[in-house]
């Protein structure tokens, strides 16, 4: 079993540890919080050791009557591998004390490439984090993009990817900042970061991306399209994405989802905290033109990149060298690609 800790129990932590207690392989020793709150709370009264990140912040949870386990330095003396899920920014100040005490360590996709030794995405190339010390899982869309790449890319190699992303503004919790009451070019100038993001994974591709922030909070929506060497018929695309791992096709005349809301509405009636971690495919938006494949994606930002995160923990000890074993293990415990519907 290797010993698994989280540093932040934020949108991400909380689900990676959530997930982490699901693995056969794999234990929580436990997380890291700053605060002193309700989901330190929750966490405490599903079994979970709080530590807080310095003894300062011990104090802060002892005058709250938050039991915790000690230090995040006291974590790390109990862990082979660190998930850090820190706010952006503050792996890159956490990394040399997880270097002090020689843990193999995940960081997200908030921190620049240059963080850890690979950037990952199990569909894509998980031998490359075996035995690495570090690794950064990317973020929700570049892994959406780098999805929907090498799943199509293993049966006709993709040539070419353009990609519109249509952001979200917020996450549902954000408070601080909401919807925009427009539709804001994120960024103003072209490209955008997910094209340079998804090439520090498959460096072949050629890729160019655009984005906008529109007034949501629910999903991020692509619409993608790729050149590919072998033409492919319609029917053989659906099928490739029928089979694929973490990948989920909704037809609308099935099940009356056109749209994010439909997808968390009926996620809300199967699935803990409305999750939806695989890619979500939009079946009618599914064009096939000569060597060109287009269509519309979803991809929920809170939930996508936590299988992801649990591949790469197995390749970095390494746990299992071979990412299909990998991935079925991961999507078994997690009853990915159940159906919507």
């Amino acid at each position: 079993m290797v010993r698994v800790g989280v540093n932040g129990y934020g949108t991400i932590g909380k689900r990676v540890a959530l997930a982490v207690l699901k693995q056969e392989d794999m234990s929580l020793v436990g997380i890291v919080k700053k605060t002193p709150d309700y989901a330190a709370l929750q966490a405490r009264r599903l079994g979970i050791n709080v530590y807080a990140p310095t003894e300062d912040d011990v104090r802060k949870f002892e005058d709250s009557g938050v039991k915790v386990g000690g230090t995040l330095r006291d974590l790390l003396e109990s862990v082979d591998v660190i998930v850090d899920a820190t706010p952006g920014g503050m792996g890159e100040q956490y990394r040399k004390l997880y270097d002090q005490f020689k843990v193999k360590q995940v960081f997200q996709g908030g921190e620049k490439p240059e963080i850890a030794e690979v950037s990952f995405n199990s569909l894509c190339n998980y031998g490359e984090a075996l035995g690495r010390r570090s690794a950064r899982v990317v973020s929700c869309n570049t892994t959406g993009l780098l999805r929907i790449i090498c799943t199509l890319n293993a049966h006709s190699p993709v040539e070419k990817v353009r990609a519109v992303v249509i952001r979200r503004a917020a996450d549902p919790k954000e408070v601080k900042r909401g919807p925009v009451n427009s539709i804001e070019l994120d960024p103003p100038k072209a490209p955008s970061h997910h094209a340079k993001d998804v090439k520090t994974v498959i460096p072949w591709v050629k890729i160019t991306t655009v984005a906008v922030a529109v007034p949501t909070t629910l999903m991020h929506v692509h619409h993608v399209t790729l050149k590919v060497s072998k033409k492919l018929a319609k029917s053989d695309v659906i099928a490739i994405l029928e089979a694929a791992p973490r990948v989920m096709l909704i037809n609308a005349e099935r099940t009356g989802i056109t749209g994010t809301a439909g997808i968390v509405e009926a996620s809300r009636d199967l699935r803990p905290r409305y999750d939806v971690p695989e890619l979500v495919v939009f079946e009618d938006s599914l064009n096939v033109e000569d060597d060109e494949i287009s269509l519309f994606q979803a991809v929920h930002q809170e939930s996508i990149v936590v299988p992801e995160n649990i591949d790469v923990i197995r390749a970095l000890i390494p746990l299992e060298l071979d990412p299909t074993k990998s991935i079925e293990k991961t999507d078994r415990a997690l009853e990915l690609n159940k159906k919507l519907w």
